[in-house]
């Protein structure tokens, strides 16, 4: 699957078979469905990378100081940008190379 496969599944009414458990997680918070999203990260919590998503969740949730914990799990700064932009970085970081 490529990044602009990904953006296009966004329409359909479940994610795509065989995402990895980060991409599914942000197959749903891009459809703003946080509470799909924020079981997989808090299921996930070993790696930066769901620690990341973990932090933009409870940003988007409005949740300021946990999504400053959880940024300082996944050694990212807190993300200050639109919630958008931040969700678009998590979901290129995984078809980089």
């Amino acid at each position: 699957m490529t990044y602009s496969e990904f953006l296009a599944s966004q329409t359909q009414p479940q994610a795509p078979a065989g995402l990895s458990p980060l991409l599914e997680a942000l197959w749903y918070a891009g459809r703003d469905e946080w509470h799909h999203a924020h079981a997989i990260a808090q299921d996930n919590d070993h790696d930066p990378l769901h620690n990341w998503l973990h932090a933009f969740l409870h940003r988007q949730e409005g949740d300021a100081g946990n999504a400053a914990y959880w940024y300082r799990r996944a050694g990212q700064p807190v993300h200050t940008g639109g919630l958008r932009e931040e969700w678009q970085a998590m979901v290129r970081s995984q078809f980089a190379g």
